[in-house]
């Protein structure tokens, strides 16, 4: 008899197996006794008759298995077309592992607070484990997607030597005889890596000591950075857009049944696989968030008001390019069509959901980007290597940070990116 998992009981209709198991709720009708069972790789029944099995299992099943009890269960896989798994087993025997009693989250509502404060139990309900599994399908994607696009895989330190003089939004501790602060981007050091490996990306976890309670807003969060040399904004727009796409397509492919659980269509995301996708400047934005009568101007930042509005207007995700200098990064290079503005671009989605990709050309004249870093207060000491990148052999590059939280609350449709990550860390909230 072969011990197998609820995933591979298509390939085993007929047969008799074995499954570890963990009961999610149960039924029982007479002579017949029905279990939700899930074993972390999927959901279905086990069916007991009274019939088939001893005594004390029957009992045993009546009695013993509460919510979230361990036990192996040993029975025939048979189809069932009323389920949308389609699959089930016939349970001929129990093998206990570990009791469960009282089990905090029952089958009704409860609040959020209650459900974060539980959040190491309530990983195993449908809808967490449905949002997991996609969240580690878009990493292995994203893995795939810079792989087949010559990219190689370039670890950013978490720990920097340095921060932006005056900010407020970074984690400070002590690094024996000095500060170190948590880091808030790997674009940097992705542009050393751009250097030298030519595409590279990072993918890990920054910090923002922001203190934001939306629902954009967490204090630790996973970015995706790639870098790329020899390369103008332009192209860039078409990595990000085949990257953004990838990820969709992977998923309808290989996620059907987490995104249904989440509440996410199928037909909903086909047309964000759909190349290539809108660019507006944001002079053009600024005129339509005008002709629409809202109050924007040029020079103004974009809220969530006017990044909800411009979407909108394509039903898929739009670029928006060449912002302000004064509201974007002091990497980015002057617009040589306009000095006032910067050659950089956001991606926002649709649905509600802003901005999920920022990216820019970045500067390689010497002197210029001397100059911004005084303008900014950033000592020489700390990023003269960064000027080194332009002293020696510089290029033209390009780089995008996406939010991995931010995209896959868009995927999923959930109302706040602290679902998307296992156990989100907020202004308020930093246990378990």
């Amino acid at each position: 008899m072969k011990t197998i998992t609820i995933s591979e009981t298509p390939k085993h209709v007929g047969e008799t197996v074995k499954i570890g198991v963990w009961l999610t709720d149960k039924r029982s009708s007479g002579k017949i006794a029905f279990l939700q069972l899930r074993d972390g790789t999927g959901f279905f029944q086990g069916i007991i008759r009274k019939n088939d099995v001893s005594e004390e299992i029957f009992e045993m099943s009546k009695h013993d298995l509460h919510q979230e009890t361990s036990f192996y269960v040993t029975g025939e896989v048979h189809e069932d077309t009323r389920s949308k798994f389609g699959y089930e087993i016939q349970i001929s025997d129990i093998e206990m592992v570990g009791q469960s009693d009282e089990y905090p989250i029952g089958n009704k509502e409860h609040g959020i607070d209650f459900l974060l404060d539980n959040r190491h139990l309530w990983l195993r309900s449908r809808k967490p484990w449905a949002l997991m599994r996609i969240r580690s399908r878009v990493k292995l994607a994203s893995m795939e997607f810079f792989d087949k696009h010559g990219f190689t895989q370039f670890d950013a330190p978490e720990l920097t030597g340095s921060a932006p003089e005056g900010t407020t939004e970074l984690f400070e501790t002590d690094y024996f005889d000095r500060s170190a602060y948590l880091s808030q981007s790997g674009q940097l050091y992705e542009e050393a890596g751009a250097m030298a490996l030519g595409r590279v990306y990072s993918m890990g976890p920054t910090f923002r000591a922001e203190k934001s309670k939306t629902r954009r807003h967490l204090m630790e969060f996973w970015m995706i950075e790639p870098e790329m040399a020899w390369m103008h904004q332009e192209e860039s727009l078409e990595i990000q857009e085949q990257y953004i796409a990838y990820l969709v397509q992977d998923l309808i492919d290989n996620c059907a049944t987490e995104l249904e659980i989440a509440g996410r269509s199928i037909e909903s995301l086909k047309p964000f696989t759909e190349l290539p996708y809108p660019r507006i400047t944001y002079k053009k934005a600024i005129e339509m968030l005008q002709e629409a009568g809202m109050d924007a101007k040029f020079g103004d930042d974009f809220g969530s008001p006017e990044e909800t509005f411009l979407a909108d207007q394509f039903q898929k995700p739009v670029f928006i390019t060449n912002y302000p200098k004064e509201i974007k990064a002091f990497y980015m290079p002057i617009d040589p069509e306009d000095d006032r503005q910067v050659i950089c671009a956001d991606l926002l989605a649709p649905e509600g959901y802003g901005e999920i990709i920022g990216g820019s050309e970045r500067a390689i004249d010497n002197e210029y980007l001397a100059k911004k870093l005084a303008e900014n207060n950033l000592s020489m000491e700390n990023y003269g290597w960064y000027e080194d990148l332009r002293k020696y052999g510089t290029v033209p590059h390009c780089g995008f940070g996406m939010g991995l939280e931010r995209f896959l609350a868009w995927i999923t449709l959930q109302d706040h990116i602290r679902e998307n990550i296992p156990f989100p860390r907020m202004l308020n909230r930093l246990n378990p």
